[in-house]
């Protein structure tokens, strides 16, 4: 996975990301979908959400309420395994795009 910084500050505008050709290859992109899709009938996918807790905004929910998020966007490198995957409510997942956690911390800290 190749990352490429942020050319400017993390904003609530996408074109900013310089994405990796690599990474949005349509094949990659539909096999880690597949990837997905085969963790959502796991028992830890299924643990995950009884639990009802989004990862972002840490609020409860019922777990049709929430989906699955890959941390680490598909489009920038993500792939589908355990450690990048996340139940998110339908709201933080629609704001998050194609940000990442680091993203956040760096706005965070650029508004201090």
């Amino acid at each position: 996975m190749k990352l490429t910084a942020p050319q400017s500050p993390p904003s609530d505008d996408d074109s900013y990301y310089i994405l990796n050709p690599e990474d949005n290859d349509p094949e990659r992109i539909r096999k880690e979908r597949e990837k997905a899709r085969e963790l959502k009938k796991t028992q830890w996918w299924l643990n995950l959400l009884q639990k009802g807790i989004c990862h972002y905004c840490e609020k409860k929910f019922s777990p049709k309420n929430l989906t699955m998020d890959h941390i680490v966007p598909l489009a920038r490198g993500g792939r589908s395994t355990k450690g990048n995957l996340a139940p998110a409510c339908t709201d933080c997942n629609q704001k998050k795009k194609l940000h990442t956690p680091v993203d956040a911390l760096f706005k965070k800290i650029q508004s201090e």
